[in-house]
């Protein structure tokens, strides 16, 4: 059993780099950031507080991310539901359901898990831990161009979400212990992914 943790702020690459890595060392791919959203989506649709509703929430992350058996995918995506995923993530109710479910999957099998907090959190133990990162304005282009939204108001959005994330109480987002720091500014993803795995690879020798 092998678990690959990356971790990182928004737009810095986490989700592409991290299917992209699993599909290529044939592992399985946990994302998340798409249980938080999942809650957060739960949450607008019922106007009900994030924590009280996470423990009950069933959340399937195979091909397709579905809350209580509803296909969400595309749902989860929304700018508000974004928002609300930073905001729910803050909380410790709702940490504790996801986190307990997060090491539930990846107590069996090889993953490559991707999130803010799989290393020093959810997954400690790790074998391979990456920190990705990339400057601000890059990070904000990526986030518009995937979201189709202006970079301006994306990177306004980000700063407040960066600044969340990072002063949080509980398991604020930071670089694990033994980390592997890894800017992506510049790089194409086939030379970020090929980076991670060859860090799988050399382990696996």
């Amino acid at each position: 059993m092998t678990v690959v943790a990356i971790d990182g702020p928004a737009g810095a690459g986490k989700s592409t780099v991290a299917r992209t890595v699993a599909a290529e060392l044939g592992f399985t791919y946990l994302d998340s950031g798409a249980m938080y959203r999942c809650v957060a989506l739960a949450a607008l649709e019922r106007d009900a507080s994030p924590a009280a509703i996470a423990p009950a929430l069933t959340i399937s992350l195979e091909d397709r991310v579905l809350l209580d058996g509803r296909d969400v995918t595309r749902a989860i995506r929304a700018p508000a539901v974004s928002e609300g995923a930073s905001r729910a993530a803050a909380d410790p109710v709702v940490r504790e359901a996801m986190v307990a479910e997060q090491r539930r999957l990846l107590a069996h099998g090889d993953w490559v898990a991707e999130g803010r907090d799989i290393g020093t959190i959810v997954a400690p133990e790790a074998e391979v831990k990456v920190f990705l990162t990339a400057n601000p304005a890059e990070r904000a282009r990526r986030r518009a161009a995937e979201l189709g939204g202006d970079e301006a108001t994306v990177l306004a959005e980000q700063t407040i979400r960066d600044e969340r994330d990072s002063t949080r109480d509980h398991a604020p987002l930071a670089p694990a212990p033994g980390a592997v720091m890894l800017d992506t500014t510049g790089l194409s993803l086939e030379q970020t992914v090929a980076r991670v795995v060859a860090m799988v690879v050399a382990l696996r020798r």
